[in-house]
């Protein structure tokens, strides 16, 4: 298992607690789960966009991991770009702010572009993203998540691929961090204090 292994403690003897670099971590999604889940949304974009190319757009950090999988298994030709972005939430003086970091290099239009990222919470940086791409004049726009926290919708936006719904829950692995860290585990998993 690399450099994390199984907790052995007595608290982690009936549940799926692994320990990486002394910290526990509960797994909410194994890497076999994850990786047949996105094999199946690849299909599902494949499918939808069969006889076309599309142009996957990552949001960096995150999305990369997802990402680089999805497009693995994609049976249509693909182009990926990229978007870094930072947001400002409530406490840093200004209130649900997304800030591009990284521009889209890619000329899109009249491309199909797939958005793709790791989780969607709030809503607010992926119906910015949509609202930046709409001005580039693509002949598509769809939005792709790994990811879902419903509980936390607070800008509405329309997911047309989502791999997981998840409960209200801080997670890491897989491409998502705790101040960068854990982005390189294989599952998704809960910090357990």
């Amino acid at each position: 298992m690399g450099f994390f292994k199984k907790d052995k403690s007595a608290e982690a003897e009936n549940s799926n607690i692994v320990n990486v670099n002394g910290t526990n971590i509960e797994v909410l999604i194994t890497e076999e789960r994850l990786k047949a889940r996105i094999k199946t949304l690849a299909e599902e974009i494949s499918n939808e966009h069969a006889g076309q190319s599309v142009h996957l757009v990552c949001v960096l950090k995150g999305g990369v991991f997802f990402l680089t999988e999805l497009a693995k298994h994609m049976t249509i030709p693909v182009t990926i770009g990229f978007f870094a972005v930072r947001g400002y939430g409530a406490g840093s003086g200004s209130r649900n702010v997304v800030k591009i970091t990284k521009d889209l290099d890619d000329n899109i239009e009249g491309r199909h572009v797939v958005l793709v990222d790791d989780i969607i919470g709030t809503g607010y940086t992926h119906s910015f993203l949509i609202d930046v791409l709409k001005t580039k004049n693509p002949a598509s726009i769809e939005l792709c998540t790994l990811l879902s926290n419903a509980e936390r919708r607070i800008k509405d936006v329309d997911v047309d691929y989502c791999g997981f719904g998840i409960p209200n829950t801080y997670v890491v692995g897989f491409g998502l961090d705790s101040h960068e860290q854990f982005r390189d585990l294989p599952f998704i998993g809960i910090i357990k204090k």
